[in-house]
């Protein structure tokens, strides 16, 4: 395949709109919008503000409900109640960084007033500054009881004794919702830079890994009697810690918030960005991935990259590990990955919007669509995704049945199972949400239909996943995928106030000339992509 593809033509979601990429050495010839000309002509009417309000409104008051009185820590979860709220007794850094961005969210959208935005943001933040955290690194806990502020060390089944681990991930998104704090709250402003300026996220780069260097996962403080570490210290800073050996090495993932925010702390050098694979190599050697990517290499920053793709109903897009919404477009709440990058999250992202609709609603015909991890409807939690568009040989499935897809990898090994049939698919709404930046008349159109015929809806919002069939409802709401839904809804319909309050101009001087400077091989297969 050539590199020199002068057109593609990406049909969006919501309408159409010509994207016009040249090759990697020449500029992009689109000058609106990317992400504005992918919704169309939709504004949001009457009805539409309404409807998402009182979605806003309820969702708000799942997490005020999940949230401590005394600390300010919200619950990782909740079951149904939000009058009578049995709280899961453990939290996240993630969890905290969610409760805070839509706590900035309610109050640009009139929900709560600023008097009581700053209260509850001074109240969390007070907390974090004195709870238990990895000081030489500014780097927060998995685990923490959210009625104390204390570190658990019994993990959050309450079953097993563990060592406190220190993740990059979990980090990156608390990171970002005080970058977002601290714009968007002047009053609060001293606290949440007191807390960014000491995170340094150097000691998640490992330079060895792989030309370029890959983030680490994370790493304990104290060596786990139960696994096998790295010891070390990338930062160079206080003493060694213990690093779990895996690395975040493809690119289309959440764990890409964590070189975002290396980046846009002047920690972690941009090497690192192209080091990720945007497939795995197109070798019989990678072939215990579901499909065989195609591609051209190109070369950024003077790394190598293989700018793969999969297949998936005309399409060719850079897959995600699971194929599932989260992975693909929760960064997209902080960066503007779309505008900032036209030639490669700018198709890819709206491409994700439409397989997930088009999985739904014409490959397995639920319905319904929007797939993601969340809780199980039968208990639990699982993984859900259009597994075609995703790399896990294992397989994120749509379905309760976990109907698996595997397309085999050409000239090396045939497939297990390339034409599925698909059972009792479950759907998320937090992914709905997250597609709305892209699709916003059909993700509304779409959680409308989930609410008043699946009923998967309760005094919190949106229960956390249905399955479509059997009608089954995982009624209990999650921190996360809450504050996904006040994130999306925030960028939305109230002007980008998550990104524009995370996206400085030094923020952007650091991300965007980086992430623009590629071309994905994403577009119509019709257009000879």
């Amino acid at each position: 395949m050539t590199a020199n593809i002068s057109r593609r033509t990406l049909l969006a979601a919501g309408g159409a709109a010509a994207l016009i990429g040249t090759t990697a050495s020449t500029t992009y010839a689109g000058t609106p919008d990317p992400a504005a000309l992918l919704k169309g002509n939709w504004k949001p009417g009457r009805e539409d503000k309404a409807l998402v309000g009182r979605w806003a409104r309820d969702t708000w008051r799942s997490l005020v409900a999940m949230t401590d009185e005394t600390t300010g820590l919200p619950a990782d979860n909740i079951g149904s109640s939000v009058t009578n709220p049995v709280r899961s007794q453990y939290t996240s850094p993630t969890n905290i960084g969610g409760y805070l961005w839509s706590t900035v969210v309610a109050r640009h959208l009139g929900i709560i007033s600023p008097k009581e935005s700053l209260r509850r943001i001074t109240q969390t933040l007070t907390t974090m500054s004195r709870v238990d955290h990895h000081e030489p690194s500014g780097m927060f806990f998995n685990w923490y009881d959210e009625s104390t502020g204390e570190v658990r060390f019994v993990d959050p089944d309450g079953t097993k004794p563990i060592t406190p681990f220190v993740s990059s991930v979990d980090n990156g998104w608390l990171a970002c919702a005080l970058m977002v704090v601290r714009n968007a709250e002047p009053g609060a402003r001293a606290l949440a830079d007191s807390l960014l300026s000491k995170m340094n996220f150097a000691y998640y780069y490992n330079p060895a890994a792989r030309p370029g260097g890959l983030m680490r996962g994370g790493f304990f403080e104290t060596p786990p009697p139960d696994e096998e570490t790295d010891k070390g210290n990338h930062a160079g800073t206080g003493p060694d810690v213990y690093y779990r050996k895996f690395h975040y090495d493809t690119c289309n993932t959440e764990a890409r918030i964590a070189g975002y925010m290396g980046f846009a702390l002047g920690q972690v050098p941009h090497t690192q960005y192209f080091a990720t694979y945007r497939t795995f190599p197109d070798s019989c050697d990678w072939s215990w991935v579901e499909q065989k990517p195609k591609g051209v290499h190109r070369t950024y920053l003077g790394l190598d990259v293989f700018e793969g793709t999969y297949s998936y109903r005309g399409m060719r897009l850079v897959p995600s590990w699971g194929g599932d919404m989260f992975e693909s477009l929760m960064p997209d709440l902080f960066i503007p990955e779309a505008t900032w990058a036209p030639r490669s999250w700018g198709i890819n992202h709206p491409l994700t919007v439409r397989a997930q609709i088009e999985h739904g609603l014409d490959d397995a015909k639920y319905g319904y669509w929007g797939f993601s991890p969340a809780s199980n409807p039968k208990g639990g939690y699982s993984v859900y995704g259009v597994e075609a568009i995703g790399m896990d040989p294992g397989g994120y499935p749509s379905d309760l049945e976990a109907t698996n897809f595997d397309a085999g990898f050409e000239g090396c090994r045939e497939g297990v199972n390339p034409n599925p049939t698909f059972g009792d698919g479950v759907v998320t709404p937090h992914a709905a949400f997250l597609a709305m930046q892209y699709a916003p008349a059909q993700a509304i159109e779409n959680l409308r239909r989930i609410e008043t015929n699946l009923h998967a809806y309760g005094a919190g919002g949106f229960y956390d996943s249905v399955a479509v069939r059997s009608g089954l409802i995982a009624q209990r709401y999650l921190a996360l995928d809450q504050a996904m839904v006040m994130g999306a809804i925030g960028n939305v319909f109230a002007n980008d106030v998550v990104r524009r309050n995370f996206s400085t101009k030094t923020v952007e001087r650091r991300i965007r000339p980086l992430i623009a400077m590629e071309q994905f091989e994403s577009g119509l297969e019709s257009e000879g992509v």
